[in-house]
């Protein structure tokens, strides 16, 4: 498998859709995709029943890192929060997350309880205590192709300026990708993709506060990482709330207006056909 290090080129894109369980995680491997990337929206969601306010531990994430690193077979990054604490606990979330099977990792800069990106009200933490973090963070990787990327809450509250300060901080303090988390505007993303050298990711959230366009406006624009956390579970929960609803109303699933995939199709994606192999090759042990 590539490094996620080397599939980063300028000029190109590198997408890569949320997932956020075994479902979603099996079903996007399905499609070749180069890179993949663990949300904490979804994960924390579907992990635990709640919402991406920092509710999540250390050790409820790490443990959904290895499952979903383990399912796939494209590089990984996953959401990394805060680090979980302080400047120890970083170390830990660095170590732990690139132990289990994770290609990169993401540190924002908010205070603790952290708040999905996206959403009001969001606080950051002062730019020399970030800093801090992401040095720690580059020094505790074992190997230099686990990726450290930087996310900068800022730009909501504090304008643009101060978060293109505080990415060129991380830059020096050894960040390999920058998040300008929410730049609200095709013209804010273009001056952040001119203020920098360093690969540049953009969350694609519909419904969001960043504008969301085609593969090519982003490179354009200078972007070499396109997330996509939502896509996935925004879907699933329409599709969801389309079928639950039928079946309240009508006590059957007919009628429904989601599609509906074909059992015996989908227990093959997810990993059926090789228990029944197992089976038919062991038969008569059995």
């Amino acid at each position: 498998m590539p490094t996620l290090k080397s599939l980063i080129r300028t000029g190109e894109l590198l997408v890569a859709p949320g997932i956020f369980d075994g479902i979603s995680a099996r079903l996007a491997n399905q499609f070749g995709f180069k890179a993949l990337y663990m949300t904490g929206y979804g994960t924390v969601a579907s992990h635990l029943g709640l919402p991406d306010a920092g509710l999540a531990s250390y050790a409820d994430m790490v443990g959904r890192v290895k499952m979903l690193s383990g399912t796939v077979s494209a590089p990984l990054i996953a959401d990394g929060d805060t680090g979980f604490g302080g400047l120890l606990n970083v170390q830990h979330t660095v170590r732990g997350y690139e132990d289990a099977g994770a290609a990169a990792i993401q540190i924002e800069d908010q205070e603790v309880p952290k708040k999905c990106g996206h959403t009001p009200d969001r606080r950051v933490i002062p730019l020399d205590d970030m800093t801090a973090k992401i040095k720690v963070a580059a020094e505790s990787r074992d190997s230099s192709d686990f990726l450290i990327v930087a996310r900068t809450d800022s730009r909501t509250k504090h304008g643009l300026d101060e978060a293109l300060h505080r990415a060129e901080a991380f830059v020096n303090a050894g960040a390999d990708i920058l998040f300008v988390e929410a730049p609200e505007s095709i013209e804010e993303m273009e001056r952040i993709g001119k203020t920098f050298d360093a690969p540049l990711l953009v969350n694609v959230v519909e419904g969001g506060k960043t504008p969301v366009l085609s593969r090519q406006e982003y490179i354009d624009l200078g972007y070499s990482v396109a997330i996509y956390p939502a896509a996935g579970f925004l879907a699933m929960g329409a599709a969801l709330k389309s079928v639950y609803g039928q079946l309240s109303e009508t006590g059957s699933s007919i009628g429904a207006g989601a599609p509906l995939e074909e059992f015996m199709t989908f227990s093959r994606a997810m990993g059926f056909e090789e228990v029944w192999d197992f089976e038919r090759e062991h038969a008569t042990e059995i």
